[in-house]
């Protein structure tokens, strides 16, 4: 089976130029002038559009537990709403609970997602009970394909590490080769600013973000920085939304530490305003780390200009506002953590080449080319190349949406972006040579999404 997509502009971190690309079967067989290939069974025209490698979303939480509740979308809505955005590759995180084992834990995410996913699909890994037990079995996660773990310095008692856990975890990391990914806020801190905003009486959800201060992020950020220098680990902060925290990612780089950062839309474009809407609006928009004040938006743009941030990622842990979200009326610190956005993160980044903060290069670097390289998927994923898999997204740049829960595919009943205008839209999407979404809606399938095994990290020194 060959399917040929001309006349588009295909991009590449380096740029866009005008070609053909020629998929038979599963895999992209030629990159080519106009032309050249005259035939094919099914012929894609692409002129006046984008052909780009499928994005890769490396920050999902599907059907994750979290506060006596579960995020809403399922490995089935999750990877149909993230096809729909131009995302062919998500990687999840399967959560360690306290007193279970890593392996249990990835057999149990394996459980839920084989036969499950319209895309393919990765695990990371979170660790939340460092014990002799737990460090030996990282060694076997690197071995199935698991090469990166997620640790925690926020959440005292449900997902938290101690600096000395951290620290034993980043050594086992050290020589195996494994990433350490931190959620990098200071929960100790945190957790007493919570309580005593509590028991004066301040309820709303803005006061999850005056009691996470941007501060607390740049100290737990800097703080992980030092332990992964003690011990050799690489480090991946994930969601950062700080200024602060950002200039301690810069400074590590600089020295030449194996440090990497990944933001999210909604920090760029929302903020602490939105967290303050009248009522109990805002707890639409509480997640961790919280929205900030509009002033660190034009430092995360810069740093993804400068590479000091490396990748975007949505973080999209999706709760409902009925029922979910509203198990914190009346007490902001019972509101589910979380927003939906895996099905608007390539769109979104679009508007920030459309308004000149990133160049078409970066935005596929950003969404696509990176996250494969971080997160050993490259060259099989991220790029548009002769034996790449034909992850393929059409784009549209001259097409117009507009955002809204009403036409979204996320299994929640809100958008975080709700009334957003967006200039661009996707076209076709292909996943492994398949179309998955078209002009006809969405054609693929939810068995059709294969388990990836990973590599190591591209980037380390």
């Amino acid at each position: 089976m060959r399917t040929l997509i001309k006349d588009g502009t295909v991009l590449s971190p380096s740029g866009g130029v005008r070609a053909d690309v020629l998929v038979t079967d599963e895999r992209i067989t030629a990159v080519t002038e106009p032309g050249v290939v005259e035939t094919a069974d099914t012929v894609l025209d692409a002129t006046g559009k984008y052909v780009l490698p499928g994005g890769i979303d490396a920050h999902t939480h599907l059907e994750m537990p979290f506060g006596g509740t579960f995020s809403a979308d399922t490995f089935e809505t999750g990877t149909k709403a993230a096809a729909w955005g131009g995302t062919t590759t998500i990687i999840d995180f399967a959560v360690q609970a306290k007193g279970t084992s890593l392996l249990s834990t990835l057999d149990k995410w394996h459980e839920k997602a084989d036969g499950n996913c319209a895309i393919d699909y990765g695990f990371h890994m979170i660790v939340s009970d460092v014990n002799d037990g737990t460090l030996k079995e990282m060694e076997t996660c690197v071995g199935a394909g698991v090469s990166s773990f997620k640790m925690f310095m926020a959440y005292p008692g449900v997902f938290y590490s101690t600096d000395g856990e951290i620290l034993r975890a980043m050594r086992k990391a050290t020589e195996t080769g494994a990433m350490i990914m931190m959620h990098a806020e200071n929960g100790i801190a945190i957790d007493e600013l919570v309580a005593a905003a509590l028991a004066a009486g301040h309820t709303d959800p803005v006061q999850h973000g005056y009691t996470r201060p941007s501060a607390l992020e740049g100290e737990a950020t800097s703080r992980a920085i030092t332990l992964a220098r003690v011990t050799g680990a690489p480090l991946y902060v994930v969601h950062l939304s700080a200024a602060e925290a950002l200039s301690a990612v810069a400074e590590a780089r600089d020295a030449g530490q194996n440090v990497f950062a990944e933001t999210c839309p909604q920090y760029l474009y929302l903020s602490i305003e939105d967290l303050a809407k009248p009522g109990f609006e805002g707890a639409k928009y509480v997640a961790s780390p919280p929205l900030r004040e509009k002033r660190h938006q034009a430092d995360l743009w810069r740093g993804l200009r400068t590479n000091d941030l490396s990748v975007v990622s949505t973080d999209h842990c999706p709760f409902c506002f009925k029922d979910q979200k509203e198990l914190g009326r009346g007490d902001f610190s019972k509101i589910p953590n979380g927003m939906p956005g895996v099905e608007h993160r390539m769109d979104l980044l679009h508007q920030g080449v459309v308004a000149g903060e990133i160049s078409l290069g970066r935005w596929v670097e950003t969404c696509s080319t990176t996250p494969a390289r971080m997160f050993g998927l490259y060259p099989r994923k991220g790029v548009l190349a002769p034996g790449s898999d034909a992850d393929i997204v059409i784009y549209d740049p001259a097409a117009r949406q507009t955002l809204s829960a009403e036409t979204h595919h996320m299994a929640v009943d809100y958008s975080a972006y709700e009334g957003f205008e967006i200039a661009g839209k996707v076209d076709t999407v292909l996943s492994r040579g398949k179309i998955v979404v078209s002009s006809a809606g969405f054609t693929g399938s939810t068995s059709h999404g294969n388990f990836l095994s990973r590599e190591l990290c591209q980037y380390l020194n």
